[in-house]
């Protein structure tokens, strides 16, 4: 049997008794085999500016952030994650993904024994370090920095492009997008109180009007005390606390942690927002992860600043 190659590089075979009519009908099916819709590369462009190019959608996906994992799954491409680091406890299913770090420090050769087709990367901590070595290796990573909760949706949406499961992340983008400008609507016309919000105790840490919780406080119609410092994640002073009076104090931590926290700040009553009991917490994970998760966190943040609200009309 020869081989005949005919145009579009297609070849079949050649027969020397072949009937003209069966010839056709191959020739046919060959040309129609060859010329069927070519598999496009997928160009996303990440939170660096850098373009990030796949072949086709990631099916091996690595996160090194916990935030990053979580909204992998919301775009319901959970089945394509192959690893991450600590911390990545939502939803249930992550918690059951290989470690390969953390956010000080990854295990690049594990990582490249998963052999992913796509690495999702957080900027901060030692993330850039992580994320030039890992594509020096040439691995495609993603620098996904979300800043805003309008970052949220997009970054849904980029996630959904990557893992070629766009039409679920347009939706839950769609769904966010539509959940934060109802809040923002409903607390426009609010009187903006004086917030302060605590991330840390000692030392005592507060956000800057840069960082996704400072915009929490916006879609709330609140203003964060301290926004105005330049860096996102600012050490202050008790006594600058005592100052600056807020009307309400927010601590964002962890049941235990943030128990202790109010108690501390109940030993200033000079404090408007002590001597008023409009002392609360939120956990962080539904606040200041950047996921979806963060816009049930800011509608229980508005909630509660409406309730301050309602104490000054009673």
């Amino acid at each position: 049997m020869k081989i005949a190659i005919i145009p579009h590089g297609v070849a079949i075979p050649r027969m020397r008794t072949a009937h003209p009519f069966c010839a056709a009908l191959l020739l046919a099916g060959a040309l129609s085999a060859g010329s069927g819709p070519a598999v496009s590369e997928i160009a996303v462009k990440d939170d660096q500016g850098e373009t990030v190019r796949l072949a086709r959608a990631a099916t091996r996906i690595v996160s090194l952030a916990p935030g990053p994992t979580e909204m992998v799954y919301a775009v319901g491409a959970g089945d394509r994650m192959v690893g991450t680091v600590e911390f990545s406890d939502y939803p249930e299913a992550a918690r059951a993904l290989p470690r390969v770090g953390n956010s000080a420090v990854v295990d690049v050769e594990r990582i490249a024994a998963l052999k992913p087709d796509l690495v999702i990367a957080w900027p901060h901590g030692a993330g850039q370090r992580q994320a030039a070595q890992l594509r020096r290796l040439g691995m495609p990573v993603y620098v996904s920095d979300p800043k805003t909760l309008d970052d949220i949706a997009s970054a849904l949406e980029a996630f959904g492009r990557l893992a070629g499961t766009e039409a679920q992340a347009q939706a839950a983008a769609r769904l966010f997008r539509s959940r934060l400008e109802t809040l923002r609507e409903v607390h426009a016309a609010s009187r903006p109180l004086q917030v302060f919000v605590q991330i840390w105790r000692a030392p005592l840490m507060t956000v800057n009007d840069r960082h996704l919780i400072a915009d929490a406080l916006r879609a709330c119609g609140a203003r964060n005390v301290f926004g105005g410092i330049a860096q996102l994640a600012p050490t202050i002073t008790r006594e600058a606390v005592i100052v600056a009076d807020p009307e309400v104090i927010v601590v964002v931590a962890k049941a235990g942690d943030a128990i202790a926290a109010l108690d501390a700040w109940r030993k200033w009553p000079q404090l408007r927002a002590v001597r008023r009991e409009r002392l609360f917490a939120i956990d962080p994970d539904r606040l200041s992860r950047l996921t979806p998760r963060a816009l049930d966190g800011t509608a229980d943040l508005c909630e509660r600043l409406q309730h301050a609200r309602r104490q000054e009309r009673s």
